[in-house]
C-alpha cells in the first residue's frame, strides 16, 4: 500500500522531481502509518496480498466477463416483446468464511445487471432479480467459487 501511495502522489503532482519525490515518500510513510494503526492494515498484510494479484485479475477478468453476458441477457428481456419478465426476489447463504467475501460478492451482484443486492445480514443475501432465470445458480455461481479460492 505504501508503494501505491507513493504512485499515487506522483501521478497527481504530474511530474517527477527531487522535491516532490522527497514528499512524496515522507507523506505516504505518514498516511501508511496512520492506515496501519487505525485501519488494522499491516506490512504482512500487504505482502499477502501481493500474492494474490493473480488471483484479483482472474476475478476482476470473471466479473466483466459476467457483466458483459448480464447486458446481452438483460437487452434481450428488454428488448423482447414476446417474453414478459417475472421479477424475483432470491435468498440465499453464501458459504464464505470472511466478511470480506460476502461484501464483494454482494458488490460483485449488484454491478451484474440486472440484479441487485437488497439486503446483506452475515452470510445470507437477499437479490432482487429483473427475471427469474437471473437467480438461477446465485449461490455456486462462479463467483462464489473464486471467492473461495481467495479465502483459502
Amino acid at each position: 500500500m505504501y508503494i501505491l501511495l507513493f504512485l499515487a502522489w506522483i501521478i497527481f503532482n504530474g511530474q517527477i522531481t527531487f522535491e516532490i519525490c522527497w514528499m512524496g515518500l515522507i507523506f505516504s510513510a505518514v498516511i501508511y502509518a496512520f492506515c496501519c494503526k487505525f485501519l488494522n492494515l499491516s506490512f504482512k498484510k500487504d505482502i499477502n496480498m501481493c500474492k494474490k494479484v493473480g488471483q484479483i485479475i482472474r476475478y476482476l477478468v470473471v466479473l466483466l466477463v459476467e457483466i458483459f453476458k448480464a447486458n446481452i441477457a438483460c437487452l434481450k428481456v428488454v428488448i423482447s416483446s414476446k417474453y414478459e419478465c417475472e421479477p424475483a426476489i432470491v435468498r440465499f447463504k453464501a458459504d464464505l468464511k470472511s466478511d470480506f467475501a460476502v461484501v464483494v460478492l454482494a458488490d460483485s451482484i449488484t454491478l451484474t445487471p440486472g440484479t441487485i443486492t437488497v439486503l446483506h445480514e452475515g452470510n445470507e443475501l437477499t437479490v432482487h432479480c429483473l427475471d427469474k432465470s437471473f437467480a438461477e445458480g446465485l449461490d455456486n455461481s462462479i463467483f462464489v467459487k473464486l471467492l473461495k479460492e481467495f479465502e483459502k
